[in-house]
């Protein structure tokens, strides 16, 4: 038997609200611009009150540390350092080493400096795209080999920026796995935004159902179920993030070395793997594969459900 993670189940809200669903706790919160929740298999109030205290904190600290959007932490002091050298502290370096090895497994696709290119890409649903001059100036402050990564001194030239967007939510999830399970033995769901840990089984050796959504009917009906106990899940797609042009449908996700979304890109990724930051490192990177996205996954030999 196992008990399905509801679309109900995952909506945060601005303050923290803990509800009993069935025969489980979940807690939710609104971070890192998504819905977040977690989810524990207990009977005891108190103990779900602290796991989602936890999660809670970790989320906005992880959010706060490394959003691009702050002008307090860390990533606004490399974007702003104007060419000169930054030293970072570890748990910074950790992401920095991460995001190097994505660089170089994907032959450059995943590169954390082509966030300037949400300068001149707006993915609203709409249908304003950039000229391709446009494109082109952002493409001059994109590209990984022109940063200098000397631990712990990250220098990057004048106009460029990271962005750790592509792993930092899966990074949040994993740490904050991590946290919960020295304060719990209980099992436990942490879910941000779609991207999610589960600990191991439930009590009576239930799984926990996780419903993957179908990109054109997002958070109202799932294309599966998946019946997981332990590990990472995570999804890219277009479901949220788009734009339309000539007729097609354009995902948010672009290729750092022409400067716009993916050609010929699935809707939907999906990737199951040991952790959460596996999960959507892999997803992310078939993505970026295209119409290969399938071949890479298999080449890979991982779980996935591609749309």
């Amino acid at each position: 038997m196992s008990v399905t993670i509801r679309a109900a189940d995952l909506k945060g809200g601005r303050e923290p609200l803990l509800s009993r669903i069935e025969d489980y706790f979940v807690g939710t919160f609104t971070a890192m611009a998504s819905p977040c929740s977690v989810l524990v298999d207990t009977e005891d109030r108190s103990e779900a009150a602290a796991v989602l205290s936890v999660a809670e904190a970790e989320a906005r600290r992880v959010e706060q540390k490394f959003s691009r959007y702050r002008r307090d932490n860390v990533v606004d002091q490399i974007n702003h350092s104007q060419g000169r050298a930054v030293e970072v502290d570890e748990e910074t370096a950790l992401l920095i080493d991460y995001a190097e090895i994505c660089h170089d497994l994907s032959e450059g696709l995943f590169d954390i400096t082509s966030g300037v290119l949400r300068r001149v890409w707006t993915f609203d649903g709409g249908s304003r795209v950039p000229s391709r001059s446009d494109v082109e100036k952002c493409l001059r402050h994109v590209g990984w080999s022109k940063v200098k990564w000397e631990k712990p001194a990250l220098t990057l030239p004048q106009g460029m920026e990271i962005d750790f967007g592509g792993i930092g939510k899966e990074y949040a999830v994993d740490r904050t796995a991590a946290l919960i399970a020295a304060r719990t033995r209980s099992s436990y769901v942490v879910n941000f935004g779609g991207d999610l840990f589960a600990s191991g089984l439930r009590h009576g050796n239930q799984t926990w159902g996780i419903g993957i959504d179908d990109p054109d009917r997002t958070g109202a009906a799932a294309l599966y179920r998946l019946d997981v106990a332990t590990g990472g899940i995570a999804t890219s797609g277009d479901a949220h993030r788009f734009v339309r042009w000539r007729g097609k449908r354009l995902g948010h996700i672009l290729n750092p070395k022409s400067g716009w979304p993916v050609a010929d890109a699935p809707r939907s990724v999906t990737v199951a793997a040991r952790t959460c930051m596996e999960a959507g490192s892999l997803s992310t990177l078939a993505y970026l594969q295209g119409a290969g996205a399938r071949a890479y996954l298999e080449q890979n030999g991982v779980q996935f459900w591609i749309v």
